[in-house]
């Protein structure tokens, strides 16, 4: 089984069936199948209703309790479908860590095949991105854990995401003849960190804190009959400023990122800090995962490789009035 971080706990399908028995003795015997495993989790199947995930680390399972806390109380209130914690698995000796059950959300990923207009689609998570955002906020005494760094200020940053710009320049230069040498040279990498510099420079955030989900990638989204049907992947549920949350718009085609943007009428800065945040995750995505998951390296290299076909295009040249 492909591990992906160094401190990961393993976990395969017999201990998946040694904590069912033990827990739910009721599901233990219904049919089991892997179902896509993330950066932060993995998931099975299990029969026709529901979904177990299962965290790679210790700290990828305080975002497991996260979502089963908040979840049941978010939830109703949003205008599409979240995951349905059943069952919030503790911790035993098959596995060591939290781990959660839940009703399983019928729907594919958006692409191709699954969306039939992009435009629709970029409005539709504009508007799914508004109706998070404008739940209301806990009391301060219940907010312990629900903060995040994408919710903060860029930079804070500034250190971590030079070491990850440093670290793929090195990973270009010493790629091996006819093995990944070159791929990285189209993505301007001079440019993509020119853009981050200036982000800097920008005025701090002011705007109210809001909930934010963290993670809009396409993957976190399902789409039903055409159209944004759930939003999956609460784990980094937090509160904050909401310019990273932008930022996955950019592993959207770009008829979606130009529908979205119309719809979600951003300040010019926060559109700037959006392409900022944008820049630093995909380029720490790709160092950290070019050797350890190939095929999400691509995912960001192919984000990184957007914000430079789209330049300044798009990016408002007022606060919008309205």
């Amino acid at each position: 089984m492909t591990t992906l971080h160094e401190n990961e706990v393993p976990v395969d399908e017999a201990a998946l069936r040694r904590l069912l028995r033990a827990q739910r003795p009721e599901w233990a015997e219904l049919p089991l199948a892997p179902a896509g495993s993330g950066t932060d989790n993995r998931m099975f199947r299990l029969g026709a209703e529901l979904l177990v995930r299962l965290p790679r680390t210790a700290e990828n399972a305080e975002a497991v309790r996260k979502e089963q806390t908040w979840l049941p109380r978010l939830g109703p209130a949003l205008p599409f479908a979240v995951p349905e914690p059943v069952h919030e698995g503790v911790p035993d000796e098959a596995f060591p860590l939290a781990w959660s059950v839940y009703r399983w959300i019928e729907g594919g990923t958006p692409g191709p095949g699954s969306v039939r207009d992009w435009a629709a689609f970029g409005a539709e998570l504009a508007a799914a991105v508004r109706a998070l955002h404008a739940l209301p906020l806990p009391a301060e005494d219940e907010r312990a854990g629900l903060s995040w760094y994408r919710g903060g200020e860029l930079a804070p940053c500034d250190d971590w995401v030079g070491r990850e710009f440093a670290a793929v320049r090195a990973a270009e230069r010493g790629a091996a003849p006819g093995r990944d040498r070159g791929r990285d040279l189209d993505l301007d990498l001079d440019r993509l960190h020119g853009w981050w510099r200036e982000a800097l420079r920008l005025p701090a955030p002011t705007g109210p804190p809001v909930w934010l989900h963290g993670d809009l990638k396409p993957s976190n989204l399902l789409v039903r009959d055409g159209a944004l049907h759930a939003v999956i992947d609460f784990g980094g549920l937090s509160i904050g400023f909401p310019d990273a949350e932008h930022a996955p718009v950019w592993d959207l085609p770009a008829p979606a990122r130009r529908a979205y943007w119309a719809a979600a009428e951003p300040a010019e800065e926060t559109r700037l800090r959006a392409r900022a945040w944008a820049i630093a995750v995909g380029v720490a995505g790709l160092s950290y995962y070019r050797e350890r998951d190939p095929v999400f390296a691509a995912e960001c290299r192919t984000r990184l490789l957007a914000v430079l076909a789209d330049g300044e295009e798009g990016v408002p040249t007022h606060t919008p009035t309205h």
